[in-house]
């Protein structure tokens, strides 16, 4: 075993699990002063449900396990509560259960981002309901479909999933996904979208009206999100080695560009560049960047970046012009700029973009990973949220998001001015 890529990926999940609270302020920063509570609280509640349900069943469906298997669903019945994984093989690089860690704080994630379209209007309980069964039937699916490395019996993972290993056998190559542009960003970005047309606008909704009541809790959500990235990225590769570096300088390279390009966006469409511009591009770069980071160079991922920025803030005035209320912009963002960055693979992939040495297969099989995801999320996502609202409700009522729905959710308030009681 070696224990220095073992810590290498434990120090990884350890970064991307930071994320899920760096999300918290970033989505917190971004409502209103009567909602941060509730907005804060649905990522943390993410964290806690989904951390429990992977332990108990999410890894074993979302890693069935069977070395070379292509199905779109199926669950590994040993694997329930983890116990089997307990034993590290003696020829295995790593302990299992260091993989099984580092994905958990994936699926935390995955979950916590489609919470940003339903802020300022989501009943606390219906979004739990929803986050545990979308995390059950959507996202451990998956990330089969895409990250599933069955474990063989020399203790290595080979890739499984009909995405990667299904693809490459019918066309010769697989889809490139390094770090979850399919199974995380357009995952959650397309359940985002049902999610908003489910519950509906928020009151008085119109462009302008529902400012961000706290810049500097979005930019230090950003910071957290970026820091927590490099594991996300970097630690994808399972080893300290030269790809994880790529990864890494790619994590740096491509937000960086996005950052920049949503300022100029900003200062020529509106005039300033905002800080939350600045903040929403480099997330938007470090989306896109996400299934690309070990396939292009470093030049590259400037460009990815460049056209991520400037297109995820133009995407994110769509709601006002398509009529739906994703509050946060996690279509635009997460939406848009992972289908980018999947999609650009198709071009600029090292060795099989179509400008790199390759053909159009490696695009045609991008669009399939990212379509194919996109709907099934979708549809799913909708059926689900639909489901809640006509039974249990999912929306709270006028009154309470009017006057804010953290005292009425939480019993709390996010900023207490005086000693006396509310």
């Amino acid at each position: 075993m070696d224990q220095g890529n073992t810590a290498f990926i434990l120090i990884a999940a350890a970064f991307v699990l930071l994320m899920t609270p760096g999300l918290a302020f970033f989505y917190g920063g971004l409502v209103k002063a009567k909602s941060v509570i509730s907005m804060m609280m649905m990522s943390f509640g993410a964290l806690g449900l989904i951390g429990v349900l992977w332990v108990l069943f999410g890894y074993a469906i979302a890693f069935p396990g069977a070395e070379g298997t292509v199905a779109p669903w199926s669950i590994d019945w040993s694997a329930i509560g983890l116990s089997s994984l307990l034993e590290t093989p003696e020829d295995a690089a790593y302990p299992p259960m260091a993989f099984v860690c580092f994905q958990a704080t994936f699926a935390i994630l995955t979950v916590a981002l489609v919470s940003g379209a339903i802020a300022d209007r989501a009943k606390f309980g219906s979004w739990m309901l929803f986050a545990g069964i979308w995390a059950t039937v959507v996202y451990f699916p998956v990330a089969s479909w895409v990250f599933n490395f069955g474990l063989a019996e020399d203790g290595s993972f080979a890739y499984g999933g009909w995405i990667t290993h299904g693809l490459q056998e019918t066309f010769g190559v697989g889809a490139i996904d390094f770090a979850g542009g399919t199974a995380v960003h357009i995952n959650a970005g397309a359940a985002a979208l049902a999610l908003a047309l489910v519950l509906g606008k928020r009151v008085g909704f119109q462009k302008g009206v529902h400012v961000p009541h706290n810049p500097p809790f979005v930019l230090l959500g950003a910071g957290l999100l970026w820091f927590g990235w490099f594991g996300f990225n970097a630690g994808s590769e399972l080893a300290a080695d030269g790809t994880a570096a790529l990864a890494f300088i790619n994590t740096i390279a491509a937000p960086a560009a996005a950052l920049l390009a949503w300022l100029l966006v900003e200062k020529i469409k509106d005039g300033k560049p905002t800080s939350v511009g600045a903040a929403s591009g480099a997330v938007a770069g470090l989306v896109a960047i996400t299934p690309a980071c070990a396939s292009v160079d470093p030049i590259w991922a400037i460009v990815l970046g460049l056209i991520a920025g400037a297109a995820c803030a133009l995407a994110i005035e769509l709601k006002y012009k398509l009529g739906f209320d994703d509050s946060l912009d996690v279509v635009g963002i997460h939406l848009v700029g992972g289908l980018i960055g999947t999609l650009y693979l198709g071009f600029f992939a090292n060795g099989t973009g179509l400008f790199m040495g390759g053909d159009a297969t490696q695009l045609l099989v991008q669009a399939i990973a990212a379509f194919a995801v996109l709907a099934y999320s979708f549809a799913l996502s909708f059926v689900i949220g639909l489901a809640i609202e006509k039974t249990i409700g999912f929306r709270v009522k006028n009154e309470d998001e009017i006057a804010g729905i953290d005292t009425v959710v939480h019993g709390e308030v996010g900023y207490t001015l005086s000693d006396t009681k509310v």
